[in-house]
Protein backbone atom coordinates (compact mmCIF):
# COMPACT_ATOMS: atom_id res chain seq x y z
CA UNK A 1 0.00 0.00 0.00
CA UNK A 2 1.43 3.46 -1.08
CA UNK A 3 -1.93 5.50 0.16
CA UNK A 4 -4.04 5.33 2.38
CA UNK A 5 -7.61 7.41 2.96
CA UNK A 6 -9.89 7.87 5.49
CA UNK A 7 -13.22 9.31 4.08
CA UNK A 8 -16.28 10.94 6.98
CA UNK A 9 -19.20 8.87 4.56
CA UNK A 10 -19.69 6.29 2.42
CA UNK A 11 -20.75 7.87 -0.42
CA UNK A 12 -17.68 10.32 -0.34
CA UNK A 13 -15.56 7.28 -0.15
CA UNK A 14 -16.95 5.26 -2.90
CA UNK A 15 -16.28 8.89 -4.75
CA UNK A 16 -12.98 9.46 -4.26
CA UNK A 17 -12.16 5.14 -5.09
CA UNK A 18 -14.15 5.67 -8.10
CA UNK A 19 -11.55 9.00 -8.86
CA UNK A 20 -8.80 7.45 -8.01
CA UNK A 21 -9.20 4.27 -10.22
CA UNK A 22 -9.41 6.03 -12.83
CA UNK A 23 -5.57 6.07 -12.44
CA UNK A 24 -5.36 2.14 -12.93
CA UNK A 25 -3.87 1.94 -9.40
CA UNK A 26 -5.89 -1.36 -7.88
CA UNK A 27 -7.88 0.54 -5.19
CA UNK A 28 -9.32 -1.53 -2.26
CA UNK A 29 -12.57 0.51 -0.24
CA UNK A 30 -13.41 -1.04 3.48
CA UNK A 31 -16.70 -0.14 5.36
CA UNK A 32 -16.51 0.64 8.54
CA UNK A 33 -13.24 0.03 10.97
CA UNK A 34 -11.21 -3.08 9.53
CA UNK A 35 -11.13 -6.21 11.55
CA UNK A 36 -8.46 -7.79 9.74
CA UNK A 37 -4.55 -6.37 9.22
CA UNK A 38 -4.02 -5.26 5.47
CA UNK A 39 -2.89 -7.61 2.94
CA UNK A 40 -0.95 -4.81 1.34
CA UNK A 41 -1.88 -6.16 -1.94
CA UNK A 42 -3.92 -3.07 -3.29
CA UNK A 43 -1.49 0.39 -4.25
CA UNK A 44 -4.62 1.84 -2.69
CA UNK A 45 -7.11 1.58 0.79
CA UNK A 46 -9.71 3.68 1.92
CA UNK A 47 -11.16 3.13 5.19
CA UNK A 48 -15.24 4.48 4.70
CA UNK A 49 -16.51 5.71 8.63
CA UNK A 50 -19.90 7.32 9.14
CA UNK A 51 -18.26 10.16 11.25
CA UNK A 52 -19.46 13.60 9.10
CA UNK A 53 -21.70 14.20 11.87
CA UNK A 54 -21.02 12.36 15.10
CA UNK A 55 -19.96 13.61 18.61
CA UNK A 56 -16.29 14.98 18.13
CA UNK A 57 -14.70 12.68 19.96
CA UNK A 58 -15.97 9.94 18.31
CA UNK A 59 -15.26 10.86 15.14
CA UNK A 60 -11.46 11.62 15.97
CA UNK A 61 -11.27 8.28 17.78
CA UNK A 62 -12.26 6.20 14.77
CA UNK A 63 -10.48 8.52 12.24
CA UNK A 64 -7.31 7.65 14.70
CA UNK A 65 -7.94 4.61 14.48
CA UNK A 66 -8.49 4.25 10.93
CA UNK A 67 -5.45 5.81 10.55
CA UNK A 68 -3.54 3.75 12.71
CA UNK A 69 -4.40 0.79 10.74
CA UNK A 70 -3.30 2.40 7.53
CA UNK A 71 0.36 2.92 8.55
CA UNK A 72 0.56 -0.23 10.19
CA UNK A 73 -0.26 -1.92 7.09
CA UNK A 74 2.62 0.28 5.16
CA UNK A 75 0.72 3.16 3.68
CA UNK A 76 3.58 6.00 3.47
CA UNK A 77 1.23 8.92 3.03
CA UNK A 78 -2.42 9.18 4.35
CA UNK A 79 -5.61 11.68 3.03
CA UNK A 80 -8.35 13.12 4.42
CA UNK A 81 -11.43 13.38 2.59
CA UNK A 82 -14.26 15.13 3.46
CA UNK A 83 -17.60 16.22 1.15
CA UNK A 84 -16.98 18.80 -1.77
CA UNK A 85 -19.18 21.29 0.01
CA UNK A 86 -17.23 21.13 3.19
CA UNK A 87 -20.34 19.81 5.03
CA UNK A 88 -19.56 20.69 9.05
CA UNK A 89 -20.45 23.05 11.72
CA UNK A 90 -18.93 25.53 14.26
CA UNK A 91 -18.46 22.26 16.20
CA UNK A 92 -18.02 19.87 13.88
CA UNK A 93 -15.45 16.89 12.99
CA UNK A 94 -13.22 18.30 9.69
CA UNK A 95 -10.54 20.27 11.53
CA UNK A 96 -10.19 17.82 15.18
CA UNK A 97 -9.51 15.01 12.39
CA UNK A 98 -7.09 16.43 10.58
CA UNK A 99 -5.11 17.24 13.92
CA UNK A 100 -5.44 14.10 15.21
CA UNK A 101 -4.10 12.53 12.06
CA UNK A 102 -1.53 15.18 12.23
CA UNK A 103 -0.25 13.95 15.38
CA UNK A 104 0.01 10.32 13.79
CA UNK A 105 2.04 11.47 10.90
CA UNK A 106 3.90 13.62 12.54
CA UNK A 107 2.91 16.26 10.27
CA UNK A 108 2.90 20.07 11.26
CA UNK A 109 0.14 21.33 9.26
CA UNK A 110 -2.52 20.59 7.09
CA UNK A 111 -3.87 21.89 3.64
CA UNK A 112 -7.92 21.85 2.73
CA UNK A 113 -9.58 22.16 -0.35
CA UNK A 114 -12.73 20.69 -1.40
CA UNK A 115 -12.64 21.66 -4.68
CA UNK A 116 -14.21 19.54 -7.07
CA UNK A 117 -14.37 21.59 -10.51
CA UNK A 118 -15.65 18.62 -12.15
CA UNK A 119 -18.57 18.54 -10.65
CA UNK A 120 -19.09 22.46 -10.05
CA UNK A 121 -17.10 23.00 -7.15
CA UNK A 122 -14.65 25.55 -6.64
CA UNK A 123 -12.79 27.32 -4.14
CA UNK A 124 -11.67 31.28 -4.92
CA UNK A 125 -9.92 33.69 -2.20
CA UNK A 126 -11.22 31.40 0.52
CA UNK A 127 -14.58 30.87 -0.28
CA UNK A 128 -16.27 27.86 -1.45
CA UNK A 129 -18.37 28.04 -4.92
CA UNK A 130 -21.28 25.26 -5.87
CA UNK A 131 -21.64 26.16 -9.44
CA UNK A 132 -21.62 30.22 -10.11
CA UNK A 133 -23.54 30.53 -6.71
CA UNK A 134 -21.59 30.63 -2.85
CA UNK A 135 -22.14 27.90 -0.65
CA UNK A 136 -24.26 29.62 1.43
CA UNK A 137 -26.44 30.77 -1.50
CA UNK A 138 -26.79 27.11 -2.76
CA UNK A 139 -29.11 24.40 -1.71
CA UNK A 140 -26.62 23.66 0.87
CA UNK A 141 -28.16 26.26 2.80
CA UNK A 142 -31.07 23.68 3.59
CA UNK A 143 -28.73 20.92 3.95
CA UNK A 144 -30.83 19.41 7.11
CA UNK A 145 -28.01 17.96 9.61
CA UNK A 146 -25.21 20.32 7.89
CA UNK A 147 -26.95 23.61 7.27
CA UNK A 148 -23.93 25.37 4.98
CA UNK A 149 -24.73 29.05 5.80
CA UNK A 150 -21.12 30.55 5.21
CA UNK A 151 -19.02 30.43 2.08
CA UNK A 152 -15.66 31.56 3.92
CA UNK A 153 -13.97 28.04 4.83
CA UNK A 154 -11.19 29.51 6.68
CA UNK A 155 -14.08 31.01 9.01
CA UNK A 156 -15.77 27.76 8.85
CA UNK A 157 -12.77 26.02 9.96
CA UNK A 158 -11.21 28.36 12.69
CA UNK A 159 -13.58 27.72 15.59
CA UNK A 160 -12.57 24.01 14.99
CA UNK A 161 -9.11 24.42 15.50
CA UNK A 162 -6.49 24.93 17.74
CA UNK A 163 -4.21 27.62 15.55
CA UNK A 164 -4.70 30.21 13.07
CA UNK A 165 -6.01 29.53 9.53
CA UNK A 166 -5.10 31.11 6.78
CA UNK A 167 -5.54 31.12 2.49
CA UNK A 168 -3.50 30.05 0.07
CA UNK A 169 -4.90 31.94 -2.70
CA UNK A 170 -4.67 31.54 -6.12
CA UNK A 171 -3.07 34.64 -7.19
CA UNK A 172 -0.66 33.92 -4.56
CA UNK A 173 -0.05 30.10 -6.39
CA UNK A 174 0.51 32.17 -9.45
CA UNK A 175 2.66 34.12 -8.33
CA UNK A 176 5.17 31.26 -6.97
CA UNK A 177 4.69 32.00 -3.37
CA UNK A 178 4.83 28.81 -1.22
CA UNK A 179 2.50 27.68 1.10
CA UNK A 180 1.67 29.92 3.72
CA UNK A 181 3.18 29.66 7.25
CA UNK A 182 -0.11 29.05 9.67
CA UNK A 183 -0.88 25.39 10.81
CA UNK A 184 -3.74 25.28 8.80
CA UNK A 185 -4.37 26.36 5.39
CA UNK A 186 -7.02 26.63 2.73
CA UNK A 187 -5.71 26.34 -0.99
CA UNK A 188 -7.97 28.04 -3.92
CA UNK A 189 -8.54 25.61 -6.79
CA UNK A 190 -10.95 26.38 -9.62
CA UNK A 191 -9.19 23.81 -12.08
CA UNK A 192 -7.97 20.70 -12.25
CA UNK A 193 -4.81 22.21 -13.20
CA UNK A 194 -4.85 23.91 -9.61
CA UNK A 195 -5.50 20.69 -8.42
CA UNK A 196 -2.57 19.40 -9.39
CA UNK A 197 -0.35 22.33 -8.51
CA UNK A 198 -1.33 21.62 -4.37
CA UNK A 199 -0.56 18.11 -4.67
CA UNK A 200 2.90 18.52 -6.23
CA UNK A 201 4.08 21.62 -4.50
CA UNK A 202 2.65 21.09 -0.59
CA UNK A 203 5.79 19.80 1.23
CA UNK A 204 5.50 16.65 2.85
CA UNK A 205 5.00 17.80 6.52
CA UNK A 206 1.36 19.09 5.38
CA UNK A 207 -1.09 16.81 5.61
CA UNK A 208 -3.50 16.31 2.03
CA UNK A 209 -7.15 17.14 3.45
CA UNK A 210 -9.94 18.05 0.71
CA UNK A 211 -12.57 16.43 -1.57
CA UNK A 212 -11.69 13.74 -3.45
CA UNK A 213 -10.30 15.59 -6.56
CA UNK A 214 -7.42 16.97 -4.65
CA UNK A 215 -6.35 12.94 -4.38
CA UNK A 216 -6.80 12.38 -7.83
CA UNK A 217 -2.99 13.65 -9.11
CA UNK A 218 -2.15 11.28 -5.84
CA UNK A 219 -1.07 8.24 -7.66
CA UNK A 220 0.78 9.52 -10.38
CA UNK A 221 2.72 11.33 -7.88
CA UNK A 222 3.36 8.37 -6.01
CA UNK A 223 4.41 5.80 -8.91
CA UNK A 224 1.13 4.19 -8.74
CA UNK A 225 -0.66 4.87 -11.73
CA UNK A 226 -1.14 2.08 -14.31
CA UNK A 227 -2.32 1.38 -17.66
CA UNK A 228 -3.67 -1.96 -17.12
CA UNK A 229 -8.08 -2.77 -17.42
CA UNK A 230 -9.77 -4.95 -14.82
CA UNK A 231 -13.19 -6.21 -16.00
CA UNK A 232 -16.11 -5.94 -13.26
CA UNK A 233 -18.14 -8.83 -12.05
CA UNK A 234 -21.26 -9.91 -13.00
CA UNK A 235 -23.96 -9.66 -10.95
CA UNK A 236 -28.00 -10.89 -10.82
CA UNK A 237 -29.77 -8.16 -12.05
CA UNK A 238 -33.00 -7.91 -9.99
CA UNK A 239 -32.16 -4.65 -8.50
CA UNK A 240 -33.45 -1.74 -6.24
CA UNK A 241 -33.46 2.01 -5.66
CA UNK A 242 -33.01 3.28 -2.20
CA UNK A 243 -32.94 7.26 -1.97
CA UNK A 244 -32.63 9.17 1.67
CA UNK A 245 -31.30 12.35 0.21
CA UNK A 246 -33.14 15.39 0.37
CA UNK A 247 -30.75 17.42 -1.65
CA UNK A 248 -32.02 19.30 -4.74
CA UNK A 249 -30.48 17.05 -7.49
CA UNK A 250 -31.66 13.46 -5.72
CA UNK A 251 -35.63 14.79 -5.92
CA UNK A 252 -35.37 15.46 -9.16
CA UNK A 253 -33.56 11.92 -9.65
CA UNK A 254 -36.96 10.91 -7.54
CA UNK A 255 -38.96 12.86 -9.27
CA UNK A 256 -38.03 11.78 -12.85
CA UNK A 257 -37.73 7.87 -12.41
CA UNK A 258 -40.92 7.42 -10.36
CA UNK A 259 -42.88 8.88 -13.35
CA UNK A 260 -42.31 5.62 -15.32
CA UNK A 261 -41.55 3.10 -12.26
CA UNK A 262 -43.27 1.57 -9.51
CA UNK A 263 -42.20 3.61 -6.45
CA UNK A 264 -43.07 3.93 -2.68
CA UNK A 265 -42.34 6.94 -0.33
CA UNK A 266 -41.71 6.49 3.51
CA UNK A 267 -42.02 9.47 5.98
CA UNK A 268 -40.37 9.51 9.53
CA UNK A 269 -43.64 10.51 11.28
CA UNK A 270 -45.43 7.19 9.97
CA UNK A 271 -42.71 4.84 9.73
CA UNK A 272 -43.40 2.29 12.53
CA UNK A 273 -42.61 -1.24 12.29
CA UNK A 274 -45.98 -1.78 10.54
CA UNK A 275 -45.13 0.81 7.41
CA UNK A 276 -41.81 -0.76 7.21
CA UNK A 277 -43.96 -4.50 6.72
CA UNK A 278 -46.06 -2.74 4.06
CA UNK A 279 -43.33 -1.62 1.90
CA UNK A 280 -41.67 -4.78 1.88
CA UNK A 281 -45.00 -6.29 1.18
CA UNK A 282 -44.99 -4.28 -1.51
CA UNK A 283 -41.87 -5.07 -2.93
CA UNK A 284 -43.03 -8.97 -2.76
CA UNK A 285 -46.15 -7.82 -4.94
CA UNK A 286 -44.18 -6.45 -7.68
CA UNK A 287 -42.94 -8.23 -10.75
CA UNK A 288 -39.49 -10.17 -10.24
CA UNK A 289 -38.09 -7.87 -12.74
CA UNK A 290 -39.67 -4.58 -11.93
CA UNK A 291 -36.85 -2.53 -9.82
CA UNK A 292 -38.53 0.07 -7.32
CA UNK A 293 -37.28 2.99 -5.96
CA UNK A 294 -38.52 3.14 -1.93
CA UNK A 295 -37.70 6.70 -0.88
CA UNK A 296 -38.08 9.55 1.88
CA UNK A 297 -36.22 12.37 -0.32
CA UNK A 298 -38.59 15.01 0.49
CA UNK A 299 -38.99 19.04 0.00
CA UNK A 300 -36.91 21.43 2.47
CA UNK A 301 -39.84 22.23 4.26
CA UNK A 302 -41.21 18.81 4.77
CA UNK A 303 -37.71 18.09 6.01
CA UNK A 304 -38.16 20.76 8.77
CA UNK A 305 -41.52 19.77 9.84
CA UNK A 306 -40.27 16.38 10.12
CA UNK A 307 -37.39 17.61 12.39
CA UNK A 308 -39.51 19.83 14.07
CA UNK A 309 -41.46 16.90 15.22
CA UNK A 310 -39.24 14.33 15.85
CA UNK A 311 -36.34 16.14 16.74
CA UNK A 312 -33.26 16.88 14.17
CA UNK A 313 -31.42 13.16 15.07
CA UNK A 314 -34.56 11.11 15.54
CA UNK A 315 -35.82 12.16 11.91
CA UNK A 316 -32.86 10.84 10.61
CA UNK A 317 -31.90 8.13 12.53
CA UNK A 318 -35.61 6.65 11.99
CA UNK A 319 -35.03 6.90 8.19
CA UNK A 320 -31.78 4.76 8.31
CA UNK A 321 -33.20 2.23 10.01
CA UNK A 322 -36.09 1.80 7.67
CA UNK A 323 -33.98 1.58 4.79
CA UNK A 324 -32.01 -0.74 6.36
CA UNK A 325 -34.53 -3.49 7.28
CA UNK A 326 -35.72 -2.68 3.64
CA UNK A 327 -32.18 -3.05 1.73
CA UNK A 328 -32.16 -6.79 3.83
CA UNK A 329 -35.15 -7.76 3.12
CA UNK A 330 -34.74 -6.65 -0.48
CA UNK A 331 -31.75 -8.78 -0.17
CA UNK A 332 -33.51 -11.81 0.72
CA UNK A 333 -36.01 -11.55 -1.63
CA UNK A 334 -33.12 -11.92 -4.71
CA UNK A 335 -31.76 -8.06 -5.19
CA UNK A 336 -28.44 -7.77 -5.68
CA UNK A 337 -27.77 -4.43 -7.53
CA UNK A 338 -28.74 -1.46 -4.79
CA UNK A 339 -28.69 2.03 -6.43
CA UNK A 340 -28.40 4.28 -2.83
CA UNK A 341 -29.08 8.22 -2.71
CA UNK A 342 -27.47 9.97 0.41
CA UNK A 343 -24.44 9.50 2.55
CA UNK A 344 -26.28 8.24 5.90
CA UNK A 345 -28.80 5.97 4.01
CA UNK A 346 -25.55 4.38 2.13
CA UNK A 347 -23.90 3.75 5.48
CA UNK A 348 -27.03 2.28 6.58
CA UNK A 349 -27.88 0.50 3.94
CA UNK A 350 -24.38 -1.13 3.49
CA UNK A 351 -24.01 -2.38 7.12
CA UNK A 352 -27.61 -4.04 7.08
CA UNK A 353 -26.01 -6.11 3.81
CA UNK A 354 -22.82 -7.38 5.77
CA UNK A 355 -20.70 -5.33 3.17
CA UNK A 356 -17.06 -4.40 4.54
CA UNK A 357 -15.24 -4.72 2.03
CA UNK A 358 -15.53 -3.65 -1.74
CA UNK A 359 -13.73 -3.71 -5.40
CA UNK A 360 -13.93 -0.59 -7.23
CA UNK A 361 -15.63 -1.10 -10.87
CA UNK A 362 -16.54 1.86 -13.60
CA UNK A 363 -17.66 5.03 -12.78
CA UNK A 364 -21.49 5.68 -13.64
CA UNK A 365 -20.87 9.74 -13.51
CA UNK A 366 -17.99 12.11 -12.08
CA UNK A 367 -17.43 10.61 -8.37
CA UNK A 368 -19.85 7.63 -8.09
CA UNK A 369 -18.51 3.96 -9.03
CA UNK A 370 -20.36 1.13 -8.90
CA UNK A 371 -18.60 -1.08 -6.49
CA UNK A 372 -18.24 -4.77 -5.86
CA UNK A 373 -18.67 -7.14 -2.67
CA UNK A 374 -17.84 -10.82 -4.09
CA UNK A 375 -16.20 -12.11 -0.61
CA UNK A 376 -19.21 -14.46 0.09
CA UNK A 377 -19.45 -15.85 -3.53
CA UNK A 378 -22.72 -14.46 -4.33
CA UNK A 379 -21.73 -10.61 -5.66
CA UNK A 380 -23.55 -7.58 -4.58
CA UNK A 381 -23.11 -4.49 -6.77
CA UNK A 382 -23.81 -1.06 -5.02
CA UNK A 383 -23.95 2.37 -6.31
CA UNK A 384 -23.76 4.91 -3.36
CA UNK A 385 -24.25 8.30 -4.61
CA UNK A 386 -23.95 11.42 -2.68
CA UNK A 387 -26.63 14.06 -2.61
CA UNK A 388 -25.74 16.62 -5.07
CA UNK A 389 -24.29 14.07 -7.61
CA UNK A 390 -25.51 12.70 -10.94
CA UNK A 391 -28.17 14.15 -13.59
CA UNK A 392 -31.53 13.79 -13.38
CA UNK A 393 -31.60 10.81 -15.22
CA UNK A 394 -28.90 9.11 -13.03
CA UNK A 395 -31.11 5.77 -11.47
CA UNK A 396 -31.91 4.80 -15.48
CA UNK A 397 -28.32 5.58 -16.02
CA UNK A 398 -26.74 3.66 -13.31
CA UNK A 399 -28.57 0.31 -13.62
CA UNK A 400 -28.17 0.72 -17.70
CA UNK A 401 -24.04 0.51 -17.20
CA UNK A 402 -24.92 -3.32 -15.54
CA UNK A 403 -26.38 -4.36 -18.42
CA UNK A 404 -23.37 -5.53 -20.72
CA UNK A 405 -21.46 -7.09 -17.77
Amino acid sequence: MKLGCIADDFTGATDLAGLLRRSGASVKLHFGLPTRPSGGLSDIEIVALKCRTEPVEKAVKDCSIAADWLVAGGATQLYWKYCSTFDSTETGNIGPVAEAIMKITQQSQALYCPAFPENGRSVFMGHLFVGNQLLNESSMADHPLTPMTDSNLARILAPQVKAPVSVWNRVAQKNGSPIPQEKHVIGDAVEFSDLEFLARNTPSNVLLTGGSALAMPMPEILGIASTENFSDPHVQDRAIILSGSCSQMTQQQVDLYRQRHPSYQIEPETLGSEEIHTCISWIKSLPSDAVPLIYATASPDSVKASQAALGVTEAGTIVEKAMAEIASAAHQLGKRRFVVAGGETAGAVTQALNIDEVIIGREICPGVPWVFSISSGDPVALALKSGNFGTTDFFSDALAILEDI
